[in-house]
């Protein structure tokens, strides 16, 4: 039974479905493999085995009587603690917040409890969401899938460990400048942003309100776009038959190739060869706005996430990493004047990005220019920190700033993914692209 840590969430459904896995035995392997992990501690905040095993013994009985909710009904997936989980703490990975106990759950995990999905539990993530590289000391910092000396990206990189650990079927997480497909993309794993104002945030812990987004961190895109759909409550895409043969690719050129390292640029190339072997229209895109909009993410970022912790932080800014507590305070210096002209910039450039790529199937980009650093010179370097985690989120910020639904999938080379830019509120066909380009790149 030990095969199933490694099965993706819908194989372990139709097992399920047919009556040779059940839910039960399913989430005890789980649960076994969390409790004798040599890094569960760093990987989950908190296990819920109580609320996993009643979860668990009804999708069993739902099995045997023909009266399953959904495919994944019995699955059981891991949750990022910026999601509310009631009589479960949510500290999204914050000594501010330690003890914050809610009473109901966030409404996505709601959904995804109402379609028969088992919670695991809670993972680590970084401080309140506020860093691409995974690194947390005052709670904990998750492990790299490939060397536990290097970060695992953040801000999901519980999330993404425990999927890669073996511990979740999947793990859901958040995306506001790239925390689900960063610690995707390190961790050899499928990641979806999904476009702002999809999924709901109700019961989320905030960081950033204009770009918030949930997404899950997975095995397959069949998965991504199934876990997608229940935590909307909607119906998944279809996505048989699905050929990148024929399809439209830009390969974008502004900003996100600058600075790359040798082995995201060589893994991401050879991607792309892959996909114009299979058969797809690929060119080069230059896109000015790219720069021009990512030339505001400091106002807008920092100065909405210092905006909405301000209050609580300098009650207490002794309990924050430093790191993190420098970042949210660099949001003071910006002006209202300041955040509505970025703002004014962003939206010409999502008008204009919108109408150059509408004649592109998406857009393509290495979804990291760097590699996973190593946590011990994080910790000891304060400019190496600053330029690697800003550097770490550069190309996912792309479709944060411009508005868009993104997909990363593994290349095949450790640590490297090829993101997927597609239209704003795009997911369902972003999701039969990635299903089309996994099978070419494999």
């Amino acid at each position: 039974m030990d095969e199933w840590r490694w099965m993706s969430a819908a194989d372990l459904g139709r097992g399920i479905g047919a009556g040779g896995i059940d839910p039960v035995d399913l989430t005890e392997v789980f649960l076994d493999a969390i409790d004798a992990h040599k890094h569960r501690d760093r990987i989950y905040a908190r296990v819920t085995p109580d609320r996993a095993r009643s979860e668990a013994k009804a999708a069993s009985i739902r099995a045997t009587a023909g009266t399953r909710k959904s495919l994944l009904d019995g699955v059981p997936i891991s949750w990022k603690d910026l999601f509310d989980t009631a009589g479960t703490a949510t500290e999204a990975g914050s000594a501010l917040l330690r003890g914050r106990t809610p009473d109901t759950d966030a409404r996505v995990l709601a959904n995804a409890s109402a379609a028969g999905l088992v919670c695991l539990g809670k993972t680590h993530m970084s401080e309140l969401a506020f860093s691409g590289i995974g690194i947390n000391p005052v709670t904990a910092t998750p492990p790299n899938r490939h060397d536990a000396d290097l970060v695992p990206g953040g801000s999901s990189s519980g999330a993404a460990a425990s999927v890669a650990f073996g511990l979740a079927a999947a793990g859901i997480g958040s995306d506001t400048g790239g925390s689900v497909r960063i610690p995707s993309a390190w961790n050899d794993l499928v990641g979806l942003k999904t476009t702002s104002g999809k999924l709901t945030l109700e019961g989320t812990v905030p960081l950033c309100l204009k770009f918030d987004t949930i997404g899950p961190l997975c095995r397959t895109v069949e998965d991504a776009a199934l876990l997608t759909a229940l935590m909307e409550n909607a119906a998944a895409p279809d996505l048989r038959g699905a050929s990148v043969e024929g399809m439209r690719f830009a390969t974008l050129q502004t900003s996100v190739l600058d600075q790359i390292r040798d082995e995201p640029r060589d893994a991401y190339l050879a991607a792309v060869e892959k996909l114009k072997a299979a058969g797809a229209e690929i060119e080069p895109l230059d896109a000015p706005e790219v720069a021009e909009s990512l030339a505001t993410s400091g106002v807008v970022f920092a100065g909405e996430a210092y905006g909405l912790w301000r209050d609580v932080i300098e009650a207490h800014p002794e309990k924050m990493f430093p790191e993190i507590l420098e970042r949210f305070r660099s949001g003071a210096k910006h002006s209202a004047p300041d955040y509505t002209a970025a703002w004014a910039v962003i939206d010409k450039a999502r008008r204009t990005w919108n109408a150059r790529v509408a004649r592109y199937d998406a857009v393509l980009a290495p979804t990291s220019p760097i590699l996973p650093p190593q946590t011990a010179r994080m910790m000891s370097d304060h400019d190496y920190y600053v330029t690697e985690n800003l550097l770490a989120l550069r190309n996912t910020r792309v479709g944060n700033m411009l508005g868009l639904a993104a997909l990363t999938l593994p290349t095949g080379v450790h640590h490297c993914g090829i993101m997927f830019l597609g239209k704003p509120m795009g997911e369902d066909a972003l999701l039969r692209i990635g299903a089309a380009a996994e099978i070419a790149l494999s």
